[in-house]
């Protein structure tokens, strides 16, 4: 070969992720410039600095003879940290071991009384000379409360929903022991509680269920039970084994029972045991960037005591603890484990999830920061080709891997969602595929969908049956590499997921969307019917283009086409973001104020 590049017999290469050629070659003992050149013959162009994908090195690596292996990024972490001689997972021997309070999520559907009740919590354990308002909210605290006799305490996470719960879990954040799950007595199961439920279970953690609200007359505490039995929580009255309990929030009843369940169920199924001394190490839960106090992080310690002083890394932070607060704003000196702190003295802001860990010396933690850092970086570069869609997944099958399809189904109806969902699990499916449905509910597709949906290890696609995602979310989804796929018709859905299954997608046509208007006027004329009054919101509307109407997230009408268009008094081909229009819609006659318009065509896709 003229190229000079060295042929390996079956050598083992470990490459850490969105590794460059040149990275490659220092393994070798090549020279990077033959690498580039073997890339080329492979016909790809790959600079010899470039972050390179996983596939790109494995390709070059079976290429050459080498057996290239692709270092996970915790591999890489513990690797890195071990240059250190710091080891996160090193038995630690019995005698140093204690036991320590269990750390507890409350979820549960918007309005069902989350922030009422870990108030009450709270309030009832508010020690005295505090009663006035709570000076540093930091959305985790403890409380502690007396249990057969001896004072116990418990942690509580105070999380913005579950969104955090699982950006948390996707970034491999072991935080929660248990979760709380909040239904309201009056209102029932709703399908954030089932989403909540969801995220709950892929955590693999225990749940009690609190069923608030039962002061209310029209309280049926008993349907909430039932209603859960279908989603696998079966009460403990029921012959089942989760804990339920009858809580009122804002009066107070049931806070003390509450806490009991919480105990109860962390000593009958969980062993709750840290080290109390040498270097701290936890999880970061929440950050953000104080204009007075620079990077303030919430931290809750897992092993080791945490001291004001201590040089900490958290994620690609890094600095030395300037002091330590409670959730009252008191200063504290240190922090055991399963304690939740306010962290002063951080350089940047991490990540919620992030793990931190206490060094001997600011040197050692500046320089996994930096390295972390780099690394982030290149990684981000390497795998900013997206995830496994539809098309992708057949060319998958035929390399011989077994493959699983994962959806999250969102439908306006909760009979349509169901109706769709037995469809698909009658499918015929080829044997190396397996079907998973990992969520479904009801409504438009939300942030949270798409958080579930990127938190999986595996492709993920959102399917959204006559409901539509928004601008934002469809931005979350492109930023997380998440597929979403729209359909009206319950027979089109099946028969592309069966086709993808089969590996019969033909991809003919696509719909590209052209712009967004929202009504904002609407008149009626004896001559031409409805007209709407519209600004155009994104993009473009054409005449003569097809449109859907939405209404709060849901469609109301699908498929109509613009047959005219008007800017003032004049007739238009096109309107563009920014500028008022007049325009009246085909086979539509039924627009109402602050409905918003969807323009598309359907283009042919390249094969």
């Amino acid at each position: 070969m003229s190229s000079g590049a060295p042929r390996g017999s079956g050598q083992v290469v470990r490459l850490s992720r969105g590794a460059s050629l040149s990275d490659f070659a220092d393994r070798i003992d090549a020279n990077p410039g033959s690498l580039v050149q073997e890339m080329f013959n492979l016909g790809e162009m790959v600079t010899a600095t470039q972050s390179c994908s996983d596939d790109t090195l494995l390709l070059l690596g079976e290429h050459l003879g080498f057996d290239v292996q692709i270092v996970s990024p915790e591999d890489e972490d513990r690797e890195l940290l071990a240059q250190f001689n710091i080891d996160l997972d090193a038995e630690v021997a019995k005698d140093r071991l204690v036991s320590r309070p269990p750390v507890v999520t409350v979820m549960g559907h918007v309005d069902h009384g989350k922030t009422k009740l870990l108030d009450a919590i709270r309030k009832a354990n508010v020690v005295e000379g505090e009663s006035g308002g709570i000076t540093q909210h930091i959305g985790a605290y403890q409380v502690h409360v007396e249990h057969e006799g001896i004072e116990r305490a418990v942690t509580l996470l105070d999380t913005p929903g579950h969104e955090a719960f699982t950006a948390m879990r996707a970034r491999g954040a072991k935080v929660t022991d248990i979760v709380i799950l909040v239904v309201a007595a009056d209102d029932g199961v709703m399908p954030q509680t089932i989403e909540a439920l969801n995220h709950a279970k892929a955590a693999d953690v225990p749940i009690v269920v609190a069923v608030n609200k039962i002061d209310k007359p029209e309280a049926n505490p008993d349907k909430v039970r039932q209603q859960l039995t279908e989603y696998g929580l079966v009460a403990e009255e029921y012959g089942g084994e989760t804990m339920f309990v009858n809580v009122a929030a804002k009066p107070g009843i049931g806070i003390d029972e509450l806490l009991e369940a919480v105990l109860l169920t962390a000593d009958a199924s969980l062993d709750l045991t840290a080290p109390i001394d040498g270097p701290a190490q936890g999880v970061a839960i929440e950050a953000h960037l104080d204009k007075g106090r620079g990077a303030v992080a919430t931290v809750l310690v897992q092993k080791g005591t945490l001291r004001a002083g201590d040089s900490i890394v958290a994620g690609g932070a890094h600095g030395r603890v300037r002091a330590l607060f409670d959730e009252n704003g008191t200063p504290v000196v240190e922090a055991g484990p399963a304690r939740p702190v306010l962290v002063l003295g951080l350089t940047a802001v991490p990540g919620a999830g992030d793990t931190f860990l206490a060094a001997e010396d600011d040197r050692t933690v500046r320089q996994i920061a930096e390295q972390r850092q780099a690394r982030r970086r290149a990684a981000s570069f390497a795998n900013s080709r997206g995830r496994a869609t539809l098309e992708t997944l057949m060319e998958q099958l035929k390399e011989g891997e077994k493959t699983s399809l994962n959806l999250v189904l969102k439908g306006d109806v909760s009979g349509s969602v169901e109706a769709l969902e037995d469809a698909l699990f009658k499918l015929d499916i080829p044997e190396e595929v397996q079907l998973r449905i990992i969520h479904r509910g009801v409504g438009a597709i939300t942030e949270s969908d798409v958080m579930l949906a990127s938190a999986s290890s595996e492709a993920v696609t959102i399917i959204g049956f006559n409901v539509r995602a928004s601008n934002k979310v469809r931005e979350t989804a492109d930023r997380e590499g998440v597929e979403i796929r729209y359909y009206t018709v319950i027979y089109q859905a099946i028969e592309e997921i069966d086709a993808a299954l089969k590996g019969l997608l033909k991809p003919e046509y696509e719909e590209v969307d052209l712009g967004s208007a929202e009504v904002r006027e609407v008149f009626r004329s004896s001559k031409v019917g409805m007209i709407a009054g519209c600004i155009v919101r994104s993009g473009l509307l054409r005449r003569n283009a097809k449109a859907r109407v939405l209404r709060d997230g849901a469609v109301v009408a699908e498929n109509v086409t613009i047959s005219s268009l008007k800017r003032f008094k004049d007739d238009a081909t096109e309107v563009r973001e920014g500028f008022e229009c007049g325009l009246t819609l085909a086979g539509y006659g039924n627009l109402q104020i602050g409905d918003s318009i969807e323009t598309f065509e359907m283009r042919e896709k390249p094969r």
